[in-house]
């Protein structure tokens, strides 16, 4: 029985396949030309046999009125899809989804950076405060001092610097307050008068007019203003905040310097580490030069645009110089801030012709400091295009205020050298640096 059922079994199987066999020479029939179909009731033509060879046969040429037999059409084939793409959208493409990469991933980091400002600011001031007090610790420790000590030395007379000079910009705002305010007044009666007397023909009603919507203007944004006085106090308590991180960033930076570059290159792929060891020390040294260079430059500008100002018997004219020292760390954007605040003082103080005189200071002042100073002190090793200077102000403004606007410039620089260095050793331009 079961040698039976597996006869029974073999025999279905070679049936089936034989009905597959004539179902698909059948559809291969149907898919021929009219033409090429075999004739109906026609056999199936028989294996072809063996036959001993003969002497080629010459061909015949057919008779000139036989008719032509049919050509079949030539039916080419589909290319591939990728083939079919051009190449310019094909490298587009490969360009393009690259880059959405990229801007999502700089987008993340952005958001991140803007939830955690404050701490990010505070690490970054801490950074270049660094840059500008390490030379002294390690001047000291080539003398024999402790490393402990040095940093304690260095860190404490930086501070007591710093905070002695905000502490005489304040005393110095304050002491000349009331000066200044009755001399603001003084000034603007001498502009209303000069107004109505000079070609614009200024009348007093248009004055008392412009005065009144002034007054109103202020009287209606009470609330604003109100709610401006409670953010200023939330802006001073992040600022103390941002303040002491920053301290702490800078005594940590100054004692553990090395050690924590020499931790944080672990992190980086054991690939790339050489090339990241490389180029560290020479970041470093770039942003060492950007900000001691600007300190320099910053102090000359104050100290000669503070004596212009003096001689020109401007009030606050010291005050006035500190803050020219301190918008001098925005490049471009700093310099006009300042330079327009001194001159504005001036106007009302002093009238036109002071304003004259002080802004003639201010520009050749400037004028000095962008083609005489900065090339000399600052040098070629952090040389940025003015383009780009303008544009990442711009746009650490805008992400970051004030503080955005001061680490932009060195943030260029930086990354400036960074891809130089990088560049050059990817091609083996440079020597490796063995960590």
């Amino acid at each position: 029985m079961p040698h039976w059922l597996g006869s029974v079994g073999s025999g279905l199987t070679r049936l089936s396949r034989r009905l597959e066999e004539r179902k698909a020479r059948a559809e291969a029939e149907e898919a021929l030309p009219e033409w090429a179909r075999p004739v109906p009731g026609e056999d199936a033509a028989p294996e072809p046999v063996p036959q001993p060879a003969q002497e080629p046969v010459p061909p015949v040429d057919p008779p000139s009125d036989a008719p032509a037999a049919p050509v079949p059409p030539h039916v080419p084939p589909r290319p591939d899809p990728v083939a079919a793409v051009p190449w310019g959208v094909r490298v587009a493409a490969e360009a393009g989804w690259r880059l959405l990469v990229l801007a999502g991933t700089l987008w993340v980091l952005m958001r991140v950076i803007s939830a955690v400002q404050l701490v990010v600011l505070a690490f970054v001031a801490g950074l270049l405060i660094t840059a500008l007090l390490q030379p002294t610790v390690a001047a000291l420790k080539r003398r024999g001092v402790h490393r402990g000590l040095a940093t304690a030395m260095t860190f404490i007379a930086g501070f007591v610097v710093m905070g002695l000079v905000g502490w005489f910009v304040v005393w110095q705002v304050m002491d000349n307050t009331e000066d200044l305010s009755e001399q603001l007044q003084t000034g603007l009666t001498n502009l209303k008068e000069w107004l109505r007397t000079s070609p614009f023909h200024v009348t007093q009603d248009q004055i008392n007019n412009i005065t009144d919507n002034l007054t109103k203007a202020l009287k209606s944004n009470t609330e604003e203003i109100t709610s401006a006085g409670i953010q200023g106090v939330q802006v001073i308590i992040e600022t103390l905040t941002g303040i002491v991180l920053a301290m702490f960033t800078t005594l940590f930076l100054l004692y553990d310097g090395p050690k924590i570059w020499r931790w944080m290159l672990k992190l980086v792929p054991s690939a790339a580490r050489e090339g990241v060891a490389g180029a560290g020390p020479r970041a470093w040294a770039t942003l060492t030069a950007y900000v001691r260079g600007t300190v320099i430059v910053a102090m000359i500008d104050a100290i000669c645009i503070g004596i212009g100002l003096y001689f020109l018997k401007v009030p606050m004219a010291v005050p006035l110089a500190v803050f020219i020292f301190l918008f001098a760390f925005i490049p471009l954007v700093g310099a006009v801030i300042s330079g327009a605040l001194a001159v504005v003082v001036a106007l009302v103080t002093q009238g036109p012709f002071t304003a004259a005189m002080a802004l003639v200071v201010v520009l050749a002042v400037q004028q000095i400091e962008g083609h005489v100073l900065q090339p000399f002190i600052l040098g070629r090793a952090v040389r940025v295009h003015p383009l780009a200077v303008v544009l990442s102000v711009a746009a650490g403004g805008l992400v970051a205020g004030i503080g955005g606007a001061v680490v932009a410039v060195p943030l260029v620089a930086v990354t400036n050298t960074v891809v130089g260095y990088l560049r050059a050793y990817g091609r083996g331009e440079v020597p490796g640096e063995k960590v």
